[in-house]
């Protein structure tokens, strides 16, 4: 086994919404209950990159990052940014997306109550697409886009962008255990979130998920040491293979 120990998150987790929701639920009303339900969703759909779909209920936000991954040659286009920056940071991604998925399987019959639970699969699938598009082999997997200098000089809408754009990855040679296997854990819990309802989307997640905990295992180090730019937004404090 290989554990992974988490640093500072900037994203809103979806796991603490929705247990302090249900545990409030006998004190406050439904409707009140229903809308902070609604709207933890409503942020992730906020924090969007890449080509919005018609469905997009925050209207106010627009088509940005569409040249992501270019500069490295692969298409990095969607995905999740980073609080109010325009960066898009795997670690701490890879764990909103697990805790997302973890809820949304441990609730899955609130959210159908409550008529979100199409959203929150939405809002997972948008962060496993983005993964699975940035792991463009079995020990290759780009972790961050964006360069953390110039992005927090410059307050930007997203949709506004000029600041650089270069794209980081962990490779064999330059390794990532914590960001690998972060980024497994999602895309395995998000495999039983699709279970039922897109079974062949399901599997295809589970094999980018064992592929990356391989990869995690069999090419050890801390992915800052990798991503030097890391260090000055978010690294993690450690990983330790159990045996």
């Amino acid at each position: 086994m290989l554990s992974v120990s988490m640093g500072a998150l900037s994203y809103v987790s979806m796991l603490t919404i929705l247990c302090c929701s249900f545990l409030i639920q006998n004190v406050v009303s439904a409707s009140d209950y229903e809308s902070a339900l609604t709207k933890s969703l409503l942020y992730f759909e906020g924090q969007r990159s890449g080509k919005l779909p018609p469905n997009q209920r925050v209207t106010w936000r627009g088509d940005s990052g569409l040249s992501d991954g270019q500069s490295a040659g692969v298409d990095l286009v969607g995905g999740y940014y980073d609080a109010g920056d325009n960066l898009k940071l795997g670690f701490p991604f890879a764990f909103t997306i697990t805790m997302l998925s973890w809820s949304t399987i441990e609730f899955e019959d609130k959210l159908s109550a409550k008529n979100e639970l199409d959203n929150a699969l939405s809002a997972i699938r948008w962060g496993t697409d983005y993964f699975i598009k940035a792991h463009t082999e079995p020990n290759v997997l780009y972790g961050e886009v964006g360069e953390p200098d110039s992005d927090h000089q410059c307050w930007q809408r997203p949709e506004d962008m000029t600041t650089p754009r270069d794209a980081y990855k962990i490779d064999e040679q330059h390794p990532g255990s914590d960001l690998a296997a972060e980024t497994a854990a999602a895309l395995a819990a998000a495999s039983i979130a699709f279970k039922t309802v897109d079974p062949e989307y399901s599997s295809k997640l589970q094999l980018h998920a064992v592929q990356l905990f391989d990869f995690a295992k069999n090419h050890q180090g801390s992915y800052s040491d990798s991503i030097s730019s890391a260090r000055k937004v978010y690294s993690s404090s450690g990983y330790k293979v159990c045996q």
